[in-house]
């Protein structure tokens, strides 16, 4: 009796449905991820059962009223609800490798293997990467504008600065006090960072979460198992040398965490405090020469729920082609997604006033190693 091999083209599936579970699950943001608006990174596949490059995502406000007690009357006093809108943009996004000595490749299920590990470093640093830029950009309009490197901050208009200022003023922080950004001139804002008095510290980490705390509306801290709270702070490598060197920072996780080799103060992992979880994203880049005296600043994002959206059309598919007569295989990875920072609007209209829904933007002074 013969047996029955399983058809080539599901094995096939089955390795695309592999590898996207386990790339999205190596990811380092991927404990923040979910498909529910409490998740700080909302997950929507919308797209991968229909046409189109759009992905909505809706924001409902809360209800601010009193409401009516005892014998009073509800039928009329009814409270509106405001809804609000983000539409996430996806795109095509694809790499591949070509590999020669066939005969080490004998078919295209071991030349998918051979190059899992090299494709899935490429979409998981993209992906990466894409959250990151996400974090670092702001929205006016339908237009985005990032500003992870110096070049890309110079490049936008000044009063295009200005105005995502004046819209999100109570959800930045420029070092350690809220007055240095008052004038909403984001360049004299950055400029008011010296290199001696708005380091990050553990103080001015609780000072950002008051601010998002206050923010209106409020960014809302994500929930985990046992109905807790928190926020958590992405920061670059210089920030969290900063925090470090905090004593006030440093003696608590030293005394209230656990003792020995595993403590994060020795292992670099993720730190505690003020109920904020502090993760270190050492590709969060440093905006050179904008703080006072030209001197560096580094970005840091307290994100709460809904800070940004990562929507799919078409999760990680493979591809195989042969060259040079046949001598050469290549193998490719594509999918189609978009990430964003959700922006909703503020203003009268569903997108006037855009203000970035669940993060607070920290900038501090973090000048490079001597």
């Amino acid at each position: 009796m013969a047996d029955t091999p399983a058809a080539a083209g599901l094995r096939v599936t089955q390795w695309d449905d592999e590898f996207f579970t386990e790339y999205v699950r190596e990811n380092r943001f991927k404990p923040y991820m979910g498909t529910n608006e409490g998740a700080m990174i909302q997950v929507k596949e919308d797209l991968a059962k229909k046409k189109g490059d759009r992905i909505n995502y809706a924001l409902v406000n809360r209800l601010t009223g009193a409401g009516v007690t005892g014998s009073s009357t509800l039928e009329g006093n009814e409270e509106g609800m405001d809804s609000r809108s983000h539409l996430l943009t996806v795109d095509k996004i694809r790499n591949g490798v070509r590999v020669a000595e066939i005969e080490e490749q004998k078919s295209a299920i071991d030349l998918r293997q051979g190059a899992r590990a090299t494709l899935k470093d490429w979409i998981m640093e993209k992906t990466r990467d894409d959250i990151i830029k996400a974090l670092g950009s702001f929205r006016s309009g339908t237009t985005i504008y990032n500003w992870m490197t110096t070049a890309e901050y110079l490049a936008i208009a000044e009063a295009t600065k200005d105005a995502w200022l004046v819209d999100n003023a109570d959800r930045v922080l420029f070092g350690a006090s809220i007055s240095n950004g008052s004038s909403n001139d984001i360049s004299a804002a950055l400029a008011n960072i010296d290199t001696t008095n708005d380091l990050v510290t553990a103080a001015r980490l609780s000072l950002l979460k008051r601010v998002a705390e206050t923010a209106s509306p409020k960014i809302r801290p994500i929930r985990t198992k046992g109905d807790e709270e928190w926020f958590v702070v992405f920061v670059g490598s210089r920030n969290f040398r900063n925090l470090q060197a905090d004593t006030n920072f440093t003696a608590a996780n030293r005394e209230a965490r656990e003792r020995g080799k595993d403590n994060p103060l020795f292992t670099g992992a993720d730190l505690l405090w003020d109920g904020m979880i502090i993760r270190k994203i050492p590709e969060i880049p440093v905006l050179s020469a904008l703080g006072a005296s030209s001197s560096d600043v580094e970005p840091l994002y307290l994100c709460g729920a809904q800070a940004v959206g990562m929507g799919w059309a078409k999760r990680t598919k493979s591809v195989v082609e042969t060259f040079d007569y046949g001598d050469k295989y290549g193998v490719a990875i594509e999918e189609i997604r978009g990430i964003e920072k959700l922006h909703f609007g503020s203003g009268s209209a569903d997108t006037d006033d855009l203000k970035q829904h669940g993060v607070a933007t920290g900038f501090f002074s973090a000048s490079a190693d001597a």
